[in-house]
């Protein structure tokens, strides 16, 4: 079995779970969110519990059962307490500037680079750090993952975006020859 899928997932006080035949949706203090049920998958609410079970034993079966726990889990969090991502951004001249529902930023291009961001995910800049939040887990990393492909830190003087808890392995640049 799933060591994941099989843990029962605590429900906090304040925070409702529905399933129905198709979908699981949570609501709590933050807002709600709801996810596609896998087939296989049977989630159970005991008391201020979930508890999810599989029909079959086979790989899908055994993939979706750790899945559906997580997202679940990931759901509940959301509503809770939410989810933060932070990117630092490093290089002359690069900056970033939040106007209502968009991201500016300044990356050493030709062009300011405009990033529209997806519902529900607010953002908020420090000096040189771009701070991400939302109730919603996959909208959050995908936003964030975005962000970071416009200019990837480079492994020379580590100029770009990337996250706060990143490490860039430099590489030594060119030496001089005799």
């Amino acid at each position: 079995m799933s060591r994941i899928g099989r843990k029962p997932l605590d429900i906090p006080k304040g925070v409702t779970i529905t399933v129905t035949n198709d979908a699981v949706s949570v609501k709590g203090p933050k807002g709600s969110l709801s996810v596609k049920k896998h087939a296989s998958v049977t989630i159970k609410q005991q008391g201020e519990q979930l508890v999810f079970e599989r029909g079959a034993n086979d790989g899908k079966s055994r993939a979706a059962h750790g899945l559906m726990r997580a997202l679940c889990s990931n759901m509940v969090n959301g509503v809770t307490k939410g989810f933060e991502r932070q990117l630092e951004i490093n290089g002359v001249g690069y900056k970033a500037e939040v106007k209502g529902a968009s991201i500016t930023l300044s990356l050493g291009f030709s062009h300011p680079v405009e990033f529209k961001l997806p519902e529900g995910i607010t953002a908020k800049t420090d000096k040189n750090m771009l701070i991400l939040s939302g109730i919603d887990r996959q909208a959050l990393g995908a936003a964030a993952a975005k962000l970071r492909s416009y200019r990837p830190p480079e492994p020379y003087k580590g100029k770009g975006v990337k996250y706060l808890e990143e490490t860039i392995i430099r590489k030594a640049g060119k030496t001089a020859g005799k």
